[in-house]
């Protein structure tokens, strides 16, 4: 599949993480000649935390790991691209026990200690043999060089055109520690608690419950603020993972200040993966920019700009590079949130459309149409009515959309 115009011009270097060990093979569930099946094994004693789909019909593995996280005892964990285990029935809860009883038996530790993730089609029995048979090849080619996480980032691709890594340093009571990730997500992205798949490594000391509270914070920050097709998977799945060996004093607390730095990269690597999967929306040209401010408040700010990144009519008409704003105006008012259209205020690539409840006498709409032809779009909401904002990321809708989307299963 042709890379994204708007992808990153490489993978980035992703350094050892202490205490994580990764490993990739090939299964063919779906793809041929690519890896699609991956291993990760954290040190005993490590913490694992998590956001997960909302979706009333979630996936077998993502009701797995709700039970297993609760358990705070993780060693492992597999996830497979190219089936997403769901919607099918009692044996696809049995596919995922089969799978983590495998990697159990590999590693010497119970299934229960196993976390477990799958992407791709909805509805399919996942040909769980192919997946049991690989594992103890996968147990042993187990490494923690840094080389090997491009390949685990790749190998739980599904549409997506390029693999997602990102990483952050940080200090915990002057002790250094660095915080490592990586995602996949091009179509079906809207997520409601969580993303697409992401998985987050650090080798901080800090306890399940402080690593709970930043993760679940920061993606409402980060991956709840992306939006390809307002479609929530039902495969969602956000993991982090604490495996303490930078030996900094235990923290257990989410709001020490011990934690500022660290909050903070793990915000750089959280945003830079949300971003990079609206760089990589299905069929994707333009990345779009929502910025929502005088709302009611910050959640009223959050679903206008969501309304306005989710419409059809905006997306294509910034596909078309037509400064349509009446577009933005519909999305506005159709939010179901307060507005005030005598102080709404728009503006496009940063110049001010609208005053006044009406379109600027006389405005002169080539700069609009200018910024337009760009890849990277801004557009701004003044809604004039409280303290309220949100900043939101989109992509343009395109005809590569439906391409994708139509033949998806062949």
């Amino acid at each position: 599949m042709k890379r994204s115009p708007l992808a990153p011009s490489a993978f980035p270097t992703l350094p050892q993480i202490d205490g994580v060990e990764l490993a990739t093979a090939a299964t063919a569930i779906k793809y041929h000649g690519r890896d699609d099946l991956m291993l990760a094994v954290m040190a005993p004693g490590s913490a694992a935390v998590g956001v997960l789909t909302q979706s009333a019909t979630a996936s077998a593995p993502v009701r797995w790991c709700r039970r297993r996280l609760a358990q705070q005892q993780p060693h492992a964990l597999i996830v497979n691209a190219g089936n997403a285990n769901t919607f099918t029935g009692e044996a696809g809860w049995q596919h995922v026990r089969e799978t983590c009883e495998a990697v159990a038996a590999a590693l010497g530790c119970r299934p229960e200690q196993v976390l477990a993730a799958s992407t791709g089609v909805i509805g399919e029995p996942l040909p769980v043999a192919k997946i049991v048979d690989a594992v103890p090849k996968l147990a042993s080619s187990l490494s923690p060089r840094a080389c090997i996480w491009q390949q685990a980032a790749a190998a739980i691709l599904t549409t997506d055109t390029f693999p997602k890594g990102a990483t952050a340093d940080a200090e915990i009571a002057g002790v250094p520690v660095t915080v490592n990730g990586f995602a996949k997500g091009s179509g079906m992205i809207e997520p409601n608690m969580a993303t697409l798949l992401a998985f987050l490594f650090t080798d901080a000391a800090i306890a399940p419950t402080a690593l709970q509270s930043m993760l679940s914070v920061v993606a409402d920050q980060s991956f709840n603020a992306i939006t390809v097709d307002g479609d929530t998977s039902t495969s969602d799945t956000c993991l982090a993972f604490a495996t303490g060996k930078a030996a900094n004093p235990m923290v257990a607390d989410a709001d020490s200040p011990v934690l500022d730095d660290f909050k903070g990269a793990l915000e750089r690597v959280m945003t830079d993966l949300a971003q990079q999967v609206i760089r990589d929306g299905e069929g994707a040209q333009k990345w779009i920019t929502v910025e929502v401010r005088g709302a009611e408040d910050d959640r009223a700010a959050k679903v206008i700009a969501k309304s306005i990144a989710n419409s059809p009519l905006v997306k294509t008409a910034i596909a078309g590079e037509d400064a349509n704003w009446g577009r933005i105006v519909m999305a506005v008012g159709k939010s179901g949130e307060k507005v005030n259209p005598d102080r709404l205020e728009i503006s496009i690539g940063g110049i001010r459309v609208t005053e006044h409840g009406r379109r600027i006498a006389d405005f002169d709409e080539s700069p609009l149409t200018e910024h337009l032809k760009g890849r990277e779009i801004l557009l701004g909401v003044e809604l004039g009515v409280g303290g309220g904002r949100a900043r939101v990321w989109g992509c343009d809708l395109t005809h590569g959309y439906i391409d994708i989307n139509a033949h998806y299963r062949s």
